[in-house]
């Protein structure tokens, strides 16, 4: 019986780990923030927003206590609204260029974006419908922010379109690669829920080269849009990188998503590899899931990292360390499961092409960590096989664009999302994602508008 006890405070010990962190404003919060906005003429805020979100309309409809037209807002403008107010980097976006900060504070507008768009949850409201049909078919590949931000506008476009999405739920990254304290799965289903009820079909389970073909596609719509995102976490290409134990941070925060939570890192250490926002991720839920020492490692400094700067910080709350000017040289192990890695010491030399320094390895420098679990979060690799299954020019996996029109060097086929993104300081922002997928769409419109028009 005592051990049933304890095996359920545990579960419910992880459970609470994994609840959302920053709480929701309650309603006369949100009023009264609301009401410290300036409703600024020519709003700083909005040209801040990827997705221009008129956000002193919507915090306006707060104030005023009309919370369905300022979720309608924020989605109107950004299909992934209610998700982005939980991930967006606000600080650096809307936040930063509040008028405010130069007087006292900048208004809330994630916590207030969160307000309205949970309110439309929690009240089940259909915030969009289909436009009248055209006759027209779009096929979009993959399901996540930029898919379904396309799909969206297409559907009311009057387009009938198809997402074929190899996962067996969409929502891409939304749904499966932020982890649960952040973003719970349950925000990202919504949003996919309001562009089904628009008669958008979404074919899950499905993976284009394998259920079904690009020339399938091709002779079934009159464009496809290419939103596949992103792979798995590439190798470290090291020795030991087969033991148990080395775990990829996209699938550690998956699982933790989409399985009952373990105590299987209880009172372990951990290694992250990596400095980027999935290895914060790596890291928060590993220590989350009751790891007693966690450590990122990075090759590079403080400087370089990539993650955004609340993401550091919050990870340094929950307790995780940072070492910086170290990278793996082998995994070690014991009886096939990790007990150890190696490192060697780095210097920075000269800047990449990215205007990073590089790391230089510093010989003789190898010294070794004990460790339980080795969490891989080095970036993501492209779907090229699936990119040249449709024969489209990239260049290492980033899709090339026609400069505003989003077309490839097919005609009929378009891309948006993170095939297309590449070369930043930072990984593609989710809001960034469903802007192209906006504009990809009234591209494709455009396109098809214009073909179907007589010559005279």
């Amino acid at each position: 019986m005592s051990v049933h006890r304890e095996e359920t405070k545990t579960a419910s010990m992880l459970q609470a780990n994994f609840q959302e962190v920053v709480p929701a404003l309650k309603p006369k919060e949100a009023i009264d923030e609301a009401n410290r906005c300036l409703f600024c003429y020519d709003a700083p805020c909005i040209k801040a927003c990827p997705t221009s979100i008129d956000i002193p309309s919507f915090i306006k409809k707060i104030a005023t206590g009309n919370l369905l037209g300022s979720a309608r807002t924020i989605m109107e403008a950004n299909p992934v609204g209610a998700s982005c107010a939980r991930v967006c980097p606000t600080e650096e976006l809307c936040e930063g260029a509040c008028v405010l900060n130069h007087a006292s504070k900048p208004i809330m507008i994630g916590l207030l974006q969160r307000h309205a768009t949970d309110w439309a949850i929690k009240n089940q409201k259909i915030l969009f419908h289909a436009g009248e049909q055209n006759g027209k078919r779009v096929a979009i590949v993959g399901g996540g922010p930029a898919g379904l931000s396309a799909a969206r506008e297409l559907a009311r476009l009057g387009y009938e379109v198809t997402v074929f999405e190899a996962r067996e739920k969409a929502g891409g990254l939304n749904t499966y690669g932020i982890v649960s304290f952040r973003l719970p799965q349950e925000v990202a289903l919504w949003e996919v829920e309001q562009i089904e009820q628009m008669g958008v079909t979404i074919k899950t389970g499905t993976r284009v080269g394998v259920d079904v073909t690009p020339e399938e596609l091709l002779q079934s719509f009159e464009a496809v849009l290419l939103a596949a995102g992103m792979g798995a976490v590439p190798m470290l290409n090291i020795e030991g990188e087969d033991l148990i134990g080395v775990l990829d941070a996209i699938s550690l925060v998956e699982d933790t998503k989409t399985k009952p939570l373990t105590d299987l890192m209880l009172g372990k250490k951990v290694v992250v590899i990596g400095a980027g926002n999935t290895a914060i991720d790596g890291a928060t839920a590993s220590k989350r899931l009751g790891a007693q020492l966690v450590q990122i490692l990075y090759r590079r400094t403080e400087k370089e990292m990539t993650c955004y700067e609340f993401e550091y910080e919050f990870a340094k709350q929950d307790g995780v360390e940072f070492r910086w000017l170290v990278a793996p040289t082998r995994i070690i192990g014991e009886n096939g499961r990790v007990t150890g890695i190696e490192l060697m010491r780095m210097e920075l030399g000269e800047p990449d092409a990215k205007g990073r320094r590089r790391p230089e390895p510093v010989p003789g420098s190898e010294f070794v960590m004990e460790v339980d679990f080795v969490v891989k979060a080095i970036g993501q690799t492209r779907h090229v096989d699936l990119i040249e299954m449709f024969g489209l020019q990239h260049k290492n996996g980033i899709v090339e664009i026609e400069e505003g029109t989003y077309r490839t060097s097919h005609p009929r086929v378009y891309a948006a999302g993170d095939v297309i993104f590449g070369g930043g300081k930072t990984d593609a922002m989710v809001v960034d994602a469903a802007n192209h997928g906006k504009r990809a769409a009234h591209a494709i419109h455009t396109a098809l508008e214009a073909k179907s028009q007589p010559v005279l």
